[in-house]
């Protein structure tokens, strides 16, 4: 038996994944969010899980420090790409493309997909894919993150996670439109950003929103 639960921040407009294989009572959780630390620990408790794994899609600069508790409080361990920047948090095990992390009789696929960040991980679940801010893209509600790199976004796009097959569900980790999942054969036909560019064409596209972000600052 397996249990999935996607949880919703609504102040940070954020997308948390609780995934557990209950006959073995593992568990993982994907981009928790500070300050939810007790609810985690409740939904836990209710599933008779213990958290093993902590898995991160990307992190920004120093905002992964309050993960501590978390660890603290499940022994569980930290997942994060190779070049997530940790700051003072605890230690964490890096991963590579094609890593795979087992919980209970169930696992994960590693995708590195950077360009929203240097460290941006996906984590491929059976028929879904975890890919943080990776994807659906918005450059129009784009963070302007100095770390964006649109031309390898756009390269761990069309290489990485569109060449998953059709049927794919794609769990994003933020979403301000209320769209709670899609999947690769929409994104791949219908996504504005995406459809008949070229990756010269998403990089100017993304470079205009990303400015029009700078000026509403």
């Amino acid at each position: 038996m397996v249990y999935f639960r996607q949880i919703h921040d609504t102040r940070s407009h954020s997308y948390t994944y609780l995934l557990a294989d209950t006959s073995g009572r593992n568990a993982v959780i994907i981009d928790p969010v500070a300050g939810e630390v007790t609810l985690y620990l409740s939904l836990l408790d209710e599933i008779q899980a213990s958290l093993s794994h902590i898995l991160l899609t990307h992190a920004h600069r120093a905002d992964v420090t309050w993960l501590a508790e978390l660890q603290q409080a499940t022994g569980a361990t930290l997942f994060v790409g190779a070049r997530c920047p940790l700051g003072d948090c605890a230690v964490a095990t890096r991963v590579s493309d094609g890593d795979v992390i087992v919980f209970g009789d169930e696992s994960l696929r590693c995708l590195t997909t950077p360009g929203h960040t240097a460290c941006g991980v996906s984590y491929l679940w059976r028929d879904r894919v975890f890919t943080g801010d990776t994807l659906p893209v918005k450059p129009q509600a784009c963070d302007g993150f100095t770390e964006e790199n649109p031309g390898t976004l756009f390269d761990s796009l069309t290489r990485k996670i569109l060449t998953l097959p059709d049927e794919t569900l794609v769990y994003p980790g933020h979403d301000f439109a209320g769209r709670r999942v899609s999947c690769i054969a929409e994104e791949r036909d219908s996504n504005a950003v995406l459809t008949g560019a070229t990756r010269d064409e998403f990089i100017a596209k993304f470079r205009v929103a990303a400015a029009g972000h700078e000026l509403r600052r």
